[in-house]
């Protein structure tokens, strides 16, 4: 039997402060300087949220989440990444906890929190997503066959779809408001949003975590040919900052999950065509099927198939990456 579908939080004694896509944030009851991230079972595609969601889903990014948190972080880049010889810069996580005994307010709502929760370091949230592309496929894809670039950069012509790029592009896009759709923008118009050194270090971080999870999952038979990270600023008086009277840059929000990244099986990989995928590409295919409008308010209710499949490929993906069935 299939566990119930969480698609929105009810905890009346807990501060919301706001629902995305697919969390939902809260104010934490112990400590003013930290936020409650709790994933739902909510699915999105074009931006825009679906009326059902996938059974277990929020768990398993979180878990997801929480493995790549431990084996990618923390890692220091230079401080002024044009200068290699600059003074090391450490990156670390948001996430303080992901036990409700963190805050033991929670537990009255266990049964929707458990296993979906993480208690972060509240920050400045950049207005950036940081994206790193391996792969030319999606969007960059579109862009290559029409102007032969990139996010406006020149790459070697001849490319054809989903071929491995000669190195690893970081192409940022805007952070759009929720009902709102990202936009790709140049790296003139990153730099002139993200002031320097703060865009170069996001920069470097997002390329270090990319190539290192790259590396780690081909060992598993996943290709990462792209993946969406955000950061934020740590006030200098917050009191987990562990540099104190200095702004610092740490990562935020999930990462490298099939919600904020592209993962594709190595066996069957093939260039010049579209590649099978561990992620909501059953939701996109059936959305155009039916003839959806990517500008709708809200999505339809995801055929029983669809929710089905999708979910045996975030449990596959998970499988592959982390070594172990996902307990449900």
């Amino acid at each position: 039997m299939a566990p119930p579908v969480l698609t929105q939080t009810d905890c009346p004694s807990l501060k919301l402060l706001g629902r995305g896509k697919v969390r939902d944030l809260y104010a934490s009851t112990t400590d003013d300087d930290a936020l409650l991230f709790v994933a739902t079972d909510r699915i999105s595609a074009y931006d825009v949220i679906m009326r059902n969601g996938i059974p277990s889903k929020g768990r398993l990014l979180t878990a997801l989440s929480l493995f790549w948190f431990d084996l990618l972080l923390p890692f220091s880049i230079p401080s002024d990444p044009s200068d290699p010889t600059s003074p090391p810069l450490e990156i670390s996580h948001h996430v303080i906890s992901s036990s409700l005994d963190s805050e033991p307010a929670l537990g009255q709502y266990a049964s929707q929190l458990e296993g979906r929760t993480m208690k972060v370091r509240k920050s400045e949230v950049v207005k950036v997503e940081a994206i790193v592309r391996g792969y030319i496929t999606g969007s960059a894809w579109s862009e290559y066959k029409k102007h032969g670039t990139v996010h406006g950069m020149p790459v070697p012509a001849g490319l054809r779809e989903s071929e491995k790029l000669p190195e690893p592009l970081f192409t940022p896009s805007t952070k759009a408001d929720q009902g709102e759709h990202d936009e790709n923008i140049s790296i003139e118009q990153y730099e002139t949003l993200v002031p320097a050194p703060l865009s170069q270090q996001i920069r470097a971080a997002a390329l270090s975590i990319y190539t290192r999870a790259a590396e780690y999952a081909a060992s598993r038979g996943i290709i990462i040919a792209d993946t969406k990270l955000e950061f934020g600023i740590l006030s200098p008086s917050s009191p987990h900052n562990p540099t104190p009277g200095t702004p610092r840059l740490i990562l935020i929000d999930e990462l490298l999950t099939p919600d904020s990244s592209r993962f594709w099986p190595a066996e069957g990989y093939a260039i010049g065509q579209g590649q099978a995928s561990y992620d909501k590409q059953f939701v996109r295919d059936y959305l155009t099927s039916v003839g959806f409008d990517k500008n709708a308010e809200v999505g339809p209710e995801l055929p029983e198939d669809v929710v089905r499949r999708t979910g045996e490929k975030y449990r596959e993906a998970y499988r592959l990456l982390v070594g172990k069935e996902f307990e449900e």
